[in-house]
């Protein structure tokens, strides 16, 4: 059987880091607040001339150095972000002339903090049916724009960065097994931004400053959120025949920490099952998964054999999980 196998990861977080100390000065706020609540001990944030196409880039770049392939030699890009610096064109393109990919098709996937996983099932479908041989599928986000920073309950969650992975199209039994995903439309007045750009240069009127704002509902969100993920992560496994006892590692969306425990105890599942950076990197929403898959890719915690599961959920509702024979 032909499917998309992961031939490369990469990921690129910039260099900037804005601790819960230094959330302190400016905002009603503190360390213990924000450890207690979500985890999180630090963000990185993007500097002013980096757009989302930049960090989708460097991430690219190293997925494709790991997995010895040529930009020239991929067929199709696919970013998953709703931080773009354009309206259009869409993030893709500008990766694809950054990485000189010229005969990649290539276009964006929103979907919110689900949009990794979305464009993942794009990909994967490409594979399929033989339409592509090697494709790049990115998660990329600025959220640090998006945010109110005098709104100490969302502003604390988020940060910057890219996560990136190169899909090959192999024979065997491994690779990406199957890929689900759902979308329920009413709820999303629990979590949304009306309006606005990620470009450093974007400058909205000041009625309108508002409507640029990340709005949540975050006890809402929460409920929905841990049985959304809960439940699609049994879904992957009952549609391979396959249990949680025959996982070797999950990587759920970093949102927050209580998040994962509670994902974590719904499936009964020990802790050292859940990979976690959000404490380092906090919430990257599309980002966040390719990131961390790069991260558990590099430190050798992945062999050849190893089932794992990915797993998102984002604004819209959107949710997904991919199951994977490394």
């Amino acid at each position: 059987m032909i499917r998309a196998k992961i031939a490369g990861t990469g990921s690129y977080i910039p260099e900037k880091v804005a601790t819960n100390f230094d959330l302190e000065k400016f905002l009603d706020t503190s360390d213990e607040w924000i450890v207690s609540r979500t985890g999180i001990r630090e963000r990185h944030i993007a500097a002013e001339c980096q757009n989302a196409s930049d960090l989708a880039t460097e991430a690219a770049r190293k997925a494709l150095e790991m997995a010895g392939v040529a930009a020239e030699e991929i067929d199709l890009i696919i970013v998953g972000t709703i931080t773009g610096e354009f309206t259009f064109p869409s993030a893709a393109c500008m990766v694809q002339k950054n990485l000189g990919a010229r005969r990649a098709v290539a276009f964006d996937v929103s979907a919110a903090c689900s949009g990794f996983i979305f464009a993942l099932a794009n990909a994967v479908n490409y594979h399929r049916i033989g339409t592509v041989k090697r494709s790049l599928v990115i998660g990329s986000e600025i959220m640090t724009r998006t945010v109110n920073w005098k709104d100490r309950n969302t502003c604390v969650l988020f940060g910057d960065g890219a996560g990136a992975v190169v899909l090959s199209s192999e024979e065997g039994e491994g690779g990406i097994l199957s890929t689900h995903l759902h979308t329920d439309g009413n709820y999303w007045e629990l979590l949304y931004q009306l309006s606005g750009s990620a470009s450093p240069s974007f400058l909205p009127e000041v009625e309108d400053q508002g409507r640029r704002f990340v709005k949540m509902q975050g006890n809402e969100v929460f409920k929905v959120a841990v049985k959304a993920l809960s439940d699609v992560a049994l879904e992957a496994l009952a549609a391979n025949g396959l249990t949680k006892d025959d996982l070797k590692l999950i990587f759920p969306h970093q949102a927050n920490k209580r998040i994962l425990d509670a994902i974590g105890k719904r499936l009964d599942l020990p802790s050292d099952k859940i990979f976690v950076n959000v404490d380092r990197v906090a919430n990257t929403s599309s980002a966040s998964i390719p990131i961390a898959l790069d991260e558990a890719n590099r430190r050798g915690l992945l062999a050849p054999q190893d089932l794992i599961l990915l797993n998102a959920f984002g604004g819209g509702f959107t949710w997904g999980a991919a199951l994977i024979r490394w």
